[in-house]
């Protein structure tokens, strides 16, 4: 292609407001224009990279298996309605106004079902693993970082469908190993972690995720190799242990008038912070429920939508503190509540201890000498924390890391959920009508690219390499217009590389050599060719290569073998 009759619009500068480097680079290497907030043009180049993304997920799914669907973007609200997921998604999903009926689908889980009820009847039908890679539309209320948070988005998604667990294990695996070809074929370095379903549903996900600053997510990491987003992250502290010297104890009042969080508790009477229960009252689904933590251990919300499976959940309000327990926040406890039927859960790490501190459920009063197993009836020990930087790792001990993640991929095991409420059956071997076993594995085709860019990048531009690159090579005439020389030079290069299927840019236009080199190094191809009458009067031309910024003269005979040993 030769670049006078390409559109490349390159930017020198943009606006502050743009933070992301992946984001600064698209915008100015002509990858791609903002339409609205959230919303992107993609411009030829950009657009040729990311179907060369596109064509690796296909390659990759169809090697597995699939089968590639083209879903409408419009659905009509009544299959959503049918999962409960119009109030889960909420004001991410775009209503259309002017149609009755009609929303734009933010991902294809029904729709899929939908299909599969039609035409899956027996046992015989399946495995089957659909796909497609379509636009995906989901109002986000602050669209940011580029291409990562934005309303409308290409995503690969696929679906499988199984007769059994075991079944659906298989194709759970065989999309996991698939991802791990699709990133390493894009060159991009990431890690996976366990992760919750959230409005999805099902019982396993898993997230490949990449580290970078300006990532939304949160993961737990070591050097062990452990790694979980931190909504499910775990670690391997050692519980509160049982006081041997304090089994005889029994609970005493203490006043605390001037104690009112844990750490004034702590910093007043000397206590330590493991033994300071911090306890909460939530209303879950309608009904009080009092969580006890350790300390200054934090509730992490996500495990508790996974413990007592809803998002109807909220802490209660002062009102209703003294109204179950009796005393305002700060002197709560799970001993003497005013309501006597309020259920009580603990965080693991307190299971069975003794020696405990609370509050007394009387404001300006805490109580000492708390037995767990003698004196509250806990309904159940569940991992509620968050864990934080530096505590051991589950694997070996090493200290975990918090970092910042971009999802880049997520596979998530649905179940039933969706065919049990769409009621998309199948008659087993025995002639008996079960629900289909599915599970969802979603790719955001956008952010291939960016994290790409994220970690391919030098302080002059994009450095393309592998199978994302949009050219291969990138062949620039100095004052092309002014010597035939260089221009019968480039012509011969160009045509050369092109019938022997080398996929070329050739910068053929009137500007001056810096301008050609500050594109060139902007937009970031593999290999430059720099054709000049200086070295051309010694049969040479210049090569650079981008990765490793190495440059050097080369007959310009030995070009097209060059290129070929290069790539």
């Amino acid at each position: 292609m030769k670049q006078s009759q390409y559109y490349i619009p390159t930017l020198k500068d943009i606006s502050a407001d743009v933070q992301m480097p992946s984001h600064q680079l698209m915008l100015r290497s002509g990858m791609m224009r903002s339409l609205a907030a959230g919303v992107f043009s993609w411009l030829p180049i950009g657009y040729k990279s990311l179907k060369k993304a596109m064509e690796i997920l296909r390659e990759e799914i169809d090697g597995i298996g699939g089968q590639e669907f083209h879903l409408p973007a419009l659905n009509p609200i009544d299959i959503w309605e049918q999962t409960d997921r119009v109030e889960a998604m909420g004001d991410v999903m775009f209503h259309i106004k002017n149609r009755d009926g009609l929303v734009l689908a933010p991902t294809h889980e029904e729709v899929i079902t939908y299909h599969a009820k039609q035409h899956i009847k027996s046992y015989k039908d399946m495995p089957q693993i659909w796909y497609q890679i379509q636009s995906k539309f989901r109002n986000e209320a602050r669209p940011r970082s580029g291409v990562m948070r934005g309303r409308q988005f290409f995503m690969k998604d696929a679906y499988s469908l199984d007769t059994s667990e075991e079944g659906l294990d298989i194709s759970y695996n065989k999309h996991y190993e698939a991802y791990k070809r699709i990133f390493e074929r894009c060159d991009i370095k990431y890690f996976v972690v366990g992760a919750s379903s959230g409005a999805m549903g099902g019982s396993k996900s898993q997230e490949f995720m990449v580290e970078n600053e300006f990532g939304e997510d949160v993961c737990a990491i070591s050097d062990s190799g452990y790694a979980a987003n931190l909504e499910v992250a775990t670690s391997a502290l050692n519980p509160v242990q049982r006081l041997e010297e304090n089994l005889n104890n029994t609970i005493e009042e203490f006043d605390t008038p001037n104690a009112k969080t844990i750490d004034e508790l702590i910093n007043q009477f000397d206590l330590p912070d493991e033994r300071c229960i911090k306890s909460m009252v939530y209303i879950i689904n309608s009904k009080p429920y009092l969580i006890m933590m350790r300390g200054n251990d934090e509730l992490n919300e996500d495990k508790l939508i996974s413990i007592f499976e809803t998002n109807e959940f909220r802490p209660a309000t002062v009102e209703e503190l003294l109204q179950y327990t009796g005393a305002k926040a700060g002197s709560i406890g799970p001993v003497n509540l005013k309501d006597k039927e309020i259920k009580i859960y603990a965080d693991e790490l307190l299971k069975e201890a003794n020696g405990l501190y609370a509050g007394a459920n009387i404001n300006g009063k805490h109580i000492k000498n708390i037995d767990l197993k003698r004196d509250v009836e806990v309904v159940d020990y569940k991992d509620f924390r968050t864990v934080i930087e530096g505590e051991p790792c589950i694997i070996d001990g090493s200290p975990l890391r918090i970092v910042k993640a971009i999802e880049l991929g997520h596979i998530f095991k649905l179940g039933t959920k969706y065919s049990e409420a769409l009621e998309a059956k199948f008659l087993d071997e025995n002639g008996k009508e079960k629900p289909i076993i599915m599970g969802s594995y979603g790719i955001g085709v956008e952010r291939i690219l960016a994290c790409y860019i994220e970690q391919h990048r030098d302080e002059r531009g994009v450095v393309w390499k592998g199978e994302l690159a949009p050219f291969d090579v990138h062949l620039i005439g100095l004052n092309i217009h002014k010597s035939e020389e260089v221009q019968e030079a480039c012509n011969n290069i160009y045509n050369s590389l092109k019938s022997n299927n080398i996929d070329v840019l050739f910068d053929d236009r009137k500007a001056q050599p810096g301008f050609k080199f500050n594109d060139a190094d902007l937009i970031g191809l593999p290999i430059q060719i720099i054709v000049g009458a200086k070295n051309l009067k010694d049969g040479n031309v210049e090569f650079k290569i981008k990765s490793t910024g190495d440059r050097y003269n080369l007959a310009i005979d030995d070009t097209f073998a060059k290129v070929k040993e290069i790539l």
